[in-house]
């Protein structure tokens, strides 16, 4: 079939099927097509057969018969993209090899890396100065090309008249996690985007953390050596015909209208809670707590924007700390199954660059490119982090902002950016010296930085504590998971209950009520102001940021009953489980009320009060004595107003470290 054979069946199958499309598009501006190849085959199933085949000979021969319409003189470069390809040409970008050169291709993948739109010259005009011949090449090559002669005998010294730029881009595109067998690395393929497919719209769809297909020709790009010969090696690169997303997070997952009907009976039926909660996990016993806070984390809480511009996340982040053995892994492999976007980071193998974003040397385009991190390509999905005091404390750093802010800020080579990363942290670690002290304070074994703690809504301490009953239970449930596998049947299945999340999530914004406000309101003035002794700091036992966490966990528990309005008994709900939070972690030894500023700061209020009387008698003691003050007067004055000699000694090592006083000779202490 020749050339022209080609163009006039391509204008009798666009004139059959896309006419009324093709003026609608001329109408609007736009200057690109996207056809159905599955419509193509039915037409002709000889010349799609080439198109696979030879594609860029088709697209052209395609391209030209859309421009035997009546176009507009400004549309030039009408370009044709060709959608849902047979699925024997998709292929994985580990399995691309050189006789796939100029075949027409789909691969899937993450994008990984994302360079700037930058012009680039497709064909320029000369002008010979001997004879004014005007000469136009075309430009495929890397190097800018002149005309090597011209008609009249001339070589060289042309005059550049003008240059038709079109815009370009590249991405680099990574095989999705979920496609790779254990042990291998993800293979990467460079992507050149040109015209409408980097235009401001298109663009979205290709920003880092996103899932694509793109169907495209691949290449080979020669490789120059130092010397500036040609390499025998060659580059691939698969130039785009078009880009197609895939549904990714909760937003975009397609519920048909049977599973709406089945979810709408699920929230009317009593036990939706205890259903959902068993299937969260039902491979781990126990736990039932813990795994009500992780679903009201899936679920989320609202995001608001304020009219100031400041905006309040909605996602929860929640810590499990607790002793080896005791399924948290487990815990956060299933929750990275369940949610629809969901990225699993681990411990020793994290860097602060890898959770949040870093800048590369782009070799693709030149300059610089940000490649992203995990936190930022989970956005609007989860990030579960297991062993976080495996951690090195630079890298832990890295996350505080994107915790609280949820956006990720880098500022490094030339480039200055701030990306989103509205992701829900679901962290696992181990205490201080790998398993808990039955009789010591937890807050105290907990080895991660208060202002890095502060920033989660939860925090659960798992204990594994020998108990008869229970082992009994737990050693049933393993053993018969290990005899059959299948013996657990959970009462809704993983696709329906991640269905379930996405179209509460998408569908269900519920507002708080007056009744709610007063509940949660009371909850906070009552703990803050419980059992404050005269004299002395008062103990903080919440501060406003586990009030939004309340609020966050009340819109949540309104959600998963479907409602649109957040009332007293989910204010309620939500109280407990922050309750019961607390309570774990918060209780301050000393006066046995929960105090807040014992995970917050690592001090309780009560040692504070100490460390400030005390050294109120230094003071004092200083105005009597002189400089040196020995440590005998400072425990009999501190016995006098009832204050342990051991506390003393905690509180002068205390002070001794942070550098307010110093030790001069033994037994006696001095200002500094």
């Amino acid at each position: 079939m020749d050339a022209t054979q080609q163009i006039s069946k391509f204008q009798e199958f666009f004139e059959d099927n896309y006419h009324a499309e093709i003026l609608e598009l001329i109408r609007k501006g736009n200057s690109f097509i996207i056809v159905d190849f599955v419509k193509f085959l039915k037409y002709d199933p000889g010349l799609s057969s080439l198109l696979l085949d030879y594609p860029e000979e088709i697209i052209k021969a395609a391209e030209i018969a859309i421009e035997k319409f009546d176009l507009p003189s400004n549309m030039k470069n009408f370009k044709v993209r060709f959608i849902n390809l047979p699925k024997n040409q998709k292929i994985m970008i580990k399995n691309i090899r050189s006789e796939h050169i100029e075949k027409f291709l789909v691969v899937e993948g993450v994008v990984r890396q994302k360079s700037d739109v930058r012009p680039q010259v497709t064909t320029a005009r000369f002008e010979c100065p001997s004879c004014g011949n005007v000469l136009s090449v075309i430009q495929l090559e890397k190097s800018f090309k002149e005309p090597s002669r011209c008609g009249c005998g001339r070589k060289g010294k042309f005059r550049l008249l003008s240059k038709e730029f079109v815009d370009a881009q590249g991405i680099v595109l990574e095989e999705a996690s979920e496609d790779l067998e254990g042990g291998e690395q993800p293979k990467r393929m460079n992507i050149f985007l040109s015209q409408d497919l980097v235009s401001p719209l298109s663009e979205k769809k290709t920003n880092p953390g996103s899932k694509i297909i793109i169907t495209g020709i691949l290449k080979e790009v020669p490789v120059e050596l130092r010397n500036g010969a040609k390499s025998t090696r060659f580059e691939l690169l698969i130039e785009a015909n078009s880009v197609e997303s895939i549904q990714e997070d909760f937003y975009e997952v397609d519920i048909s209208k049977e599973e709406e009907e089945k979810i709408l009976e699920l929230a009317k039926d009593p036990k939706y809670l205890t259903k959902i909660i068993s299937s969260i996990a039902p491979s781990i016993y126990g736990y039932d707590e813990i795994k009500k806070a992780i679903l009201f984390q899936l679920v989320g809480g609202n995001r608001k924007k304020r009219a100031d511009g400041m905006i309040t996340r909605g996602d929860m982040h929640v810590l499990l700390i607790g002793d080896p053995g005791a399924a948290k892994s487990q815990m956060l492999k299933r929750m990275a199954i369940i949610a629809p976007k969901a990225r699993y980071v681990s411990g020793k193998g994290v860097t602060g660059a890898g959770l949040t974003a870093s800048v590369v040397k782009d070799e693709f385009m030149g300059g610089w490119a940000l490649e992203a991190g995990a936190l930022v390509l989970a956005n609007k999905g989860f990030c579960m982090i297991d062993e976080m005091d495996k951690m090195s404390p630079d890298d832990r750093s890295a996350m505080h902002e994107a915790l609280e802010q949820q956006t990720v800020s880098i500022s490094k080579a030339n480039i200055q950016a701030t990306l989103r990363c509205e992701t829900a942290v679901l962290a696992a670690a181990n205490p201080k010296f790998g398993r808990f002290d039955p009789y010591g304070i937890i807050a105290e074994q907990i080895n991660l930085p208060p202002a890095l703690i502060n920033r989660f809504d939860l925090i659960f301490a798992i204990k594994d504590l020998p108990e008869e009953e229970k082992d009994n239970k737990i050693a049933k449930h393993i053993l018969e998971l290990h005899q059959d596998p299948n013996i657990i049947h959970p009462d809704l299945s993983t696709e329906f209950l991640r269905k379930y999340i996405a179209y509460v999530r998408q569908k269900i914004k519920p507002q708080l009520t007056s009744s709610a406000i007063e509940e949660l309101k009371k909850f906070y003035v009552e703990m803050r102001n419980s059992g404050n002794e005269e004299g002395g700091i008062k103990a903080v036992p919440i501060s406003p940021r586990q009030l939004e966490a309340l609020v966050r966990l009340a819109e949540a528990s309104a959600k998963i009953r479907l409602s649109d309005k957040v009332s007293r008994k989910d204010a309620k709900r939500a109280i407990k489980i922050l309750h019961f939070s607390l309570s774990q972690i918060g209780i301050d030894p000393e006066t046995g009320k929960i105090d807040i500023d014992r995970i917050t700061t690592g001090i309780s209020s009560s040692q504070r009060s100490n460390i400030i009387r005390i050294r109120e008698m230094i003071n004092s003691l200083e105005n009597k004595i002189g400089k040196t003050i020995p440590i005998d007067d400072i425990v009999n004055e501190a016995e006098i107003k009832g204050i342990s000699e051991d506390v003393v000694e905690e509180v002068i090592e205390k002070l001794k470290r942070s550098g307010d006083i110093f030790e001069p000779k033994r037994g006696f202490v001095q200002k500094i």
